[in-house]
């Protein structure tokens, strides 16, 4: 395996020294599941291939189904092979699949716990590991306060004031459903950990563009002085997903579009678009800003719910050049169900810098493509000069900042057209990560692995922070439950929503972006 070259890959870029990723090994609770398939091993694949990965270092795959070592890396060899954004390379795959292994056990059972310490330290002397090791839950939330005590019990979690070796515990979102339950998950996790070993992962936050949000921030003396309520006149976040609940109907009935995107996704990528200037990049320094962010967010009471919130499902529609069945026809769902598959949201942030400023978020499935973007609108010229006539008035300058597919940002500037006539038209100054660097973006898992093994954590949540954006959510929720309601408006398979979200932007007088 290649040794790690700081200069050989943009993610090492100015990385202090104790910022290196340390050798350990890595135990994929739910390792033979599809996060680990799709997600996790292609993953370390690519940071093996990029030089990234430590030389001492071991993957151990645990999970109830019965599978050999040998039949965990044909497991993740088709992964790698199918989801890998780098082609398998033999001579890498040979050196790289050597330190993948696998055990057998239930979550539930200590005695699973005991072989899985025991084949660790079987394995690690192998590598020179020193007995560090990073717990990744990729497992239904139901699941965590099982494993974190095995964990425990098994003596598998090192003392918390230990810096060598030293134990990490990787949870995917969700924390919880709602305030009471993710107060619950956090309880249960500090039970058995202290916070620094803890890393809730969001994976939108390991995406070049969210991360480059604070470069383009506080990196660039154009934008900084300009980013409030004096210049900004709103801001609105979309994320369509083009397909439709799919095959994960089970888990999406539970949730519903608010919980599974807006609660953590959406609102952890306000809190960097929006948040006060850090004074250092320290990891906590970041996480204080972001929460400061969320603590302002101003409370939506029960009886302003339907002032502020649309929810919907998707009905059938003509959609990817098929006909497409509604949310309630989808195999794994109720012919009742309320869950939303869409939602829209009106918010404010009361502090100084955003005062004023409304805030638009959407998201939904089976809208017509797959798009993450955050848009700032500034504020309109004065009705002078270029912009007399108030029948055709200027088109408003926008940053847009495009987290999927095509990772950049653009600017919407007018300028002269050419002639003898002033007249202005609106320009775009468009910038792409793919065009501009050449090379595929590393993906957000790569990234945040990358990081658990240096031990920084400026990419996940705080558990301060989960239980704000849960408290911000509560009141939705709640109205939600008291409602009521049998029937949700409806959109049509391949649209971009319901009627009534347009309502709510337009009774601002302004319009959801065409994207």
């Amino acid at each position: 395996m290649t040794e790690t070259n700081a200069d050989a890959n943009p993610l090492m870029t100015d990385r202090s020294e104790e910022f290196f990723p340390q050798a350990c090994t890595i135990v994929i609770f739910g390792g033979a599941g599809d996060l680990s398939k799709r997600k996790l091993i292609p993953a370390l694949y690519n940071l093996a291939l990029d030089g990234l990965l430590p030389t001492q270092f071991a993957v151990i795959g645990f999970a109830i189904d019965a599978m050999s070592d040998e039949a965990f890396r044909e497991f993740a060899r088709d992964g790698i092979e199918r989801f890998s954004r780098r082609q398998l390379d033999e001579e890498e795959w040979r050196e790289f699949s050597e330190h993948l292994f696998y055990r057998q056990g239930d979550f539930g059972d200590a005695a699973a716990y005991a072989a899985l310490k025991a084949r660790a330290e079987e394995i690690e002397p192998h590598f020179g590991i020193g007995g560090s090791r990073i717990f990744y839950l990729a497992i239904p939330p139901s699941f965590i306060e099982t494993c974190v005590f095995g964990l425990r019990e098994a003596g598998l979690v090192a003392p918390a004031d230990q810096d060598l070796p030293f134990t990490r515990l990787i949870v995917e979102k969700p924390i919880g459903r709602d305030l009471e339950s993710a107060r619950g998950v956090n309880r249960a996790l500090q039970a058995c950990f202290a916070e620094h070993q803890l890393y809730r992962i969001d994976h939108y936050l390991g995406k070049e563009t969210v991360q480059n949000i604070l470069a383009m921030r506080f990196g660039n003396a154009i934008f900084e002085p300009l980013w409030n309520s004096k210049h900004i006149d709103h801001v609105q976040i979309t994320v369509a997903e083009a397909e439709g609940v799919g095959t994960r109907a089970g888990y999406f009935e539970t949730a519903g579009a608010l919980r599974d995107m807006v609660q953590n996704h959406i609102l952890q990528l306000l809190s960097l678009v929006a948040m006060e200037p850090p004074w250092s990049m320290r990891a906590d320094v970041i996480r204080d800003r972001r929460l400061d962010l969320l603590q302002c967010l101003r409370p939506m009471r029960r009886h302003e719910v339907d002032q502020h919130v649309v929810r919907a499902q998707y009905a059938s529609g003509f959609f990817l050049g098929k006909n497409a069945p509604g949310y309630r026809r989808e195999e794994g769902v109720a012919s009742d169900s309320t869950t939303e598959t869409f939602v829209a949201l009106r918010l404010f942030i009361d502090n100084w810098r955003w005062a004023g400023v409304p805030i638009y978020i959407r998201t939904g499935k089976a809208m017509p493509k797959r798009v993450s973007e955050v848009a700032v609108q500034f504020k309109a010229v004065p009705h002078m000069l270029f912009n007399t006539d108030t029948d055709h008035p200027l088109e408003p300058n926008v940053l847009a900042l495009r987290i999927q597919p095509d990772e950049g940002l653009a600017l919407r500037i007018g300028t002269k057209l050419p002639g003898p006539k002033v007249k202005i038209y609106p320009v775009k100054m468009d910038f792409r990560y793919g065009s501009t660097f050449g090379d595929q973006s590393p993906e957000a898992y790569e990234r945040l692995l990358l990081d658990v093994m240096a031990g920084d954590a400026t990419l996940f949540m705080r558990d301060d922070a989960v239980e704000a954006s849960w408290q911000w959510i509560q009141p939705i929720l709640d109205a939600w439950a008291s409602s009521g309601e049998r029937w949700l408006p409806e959109y049509p398979a391949g649209s971009w929503g319901p009627i009534e979200a347009d309502r709510l932007i337009h009774a601002d007088g302004y319009d959801w972006r065409r994207l």
